[in-house]
């Protein structure tokens, strides 16, 4: 069993592959069991469960604070 990968609203995350805009940095918008992503290049939100979520994260970069 994986460790819990620990992100907050307004945390950026960057993903292993990139989105078709072309960017990788994605805004928590929302967490919970589902967690709403908002992508920095192009405005579009994706809403997807946590845990195919944390497969996809390479990093957290925190900004919460």
């Amino acid at each position: 069993m994986s460790d819990i990968i620990r992100f907050e609203v307004k945390d950026k995350i960057c993903m292993k592959k990139k989105h078709p805009c072309g960017t990788d940095i994605f805004t928590v918008a929302r967490c919970g069991s589902d967690v709403r992503i908002i992508c920095d290049g192009c405005g579009r939100d994706l809403t997807l469960s946590r845990e195919s979520l944390e497969k996809m994260i390479k990093k957290v970069i925190v900004t919460s604070k």
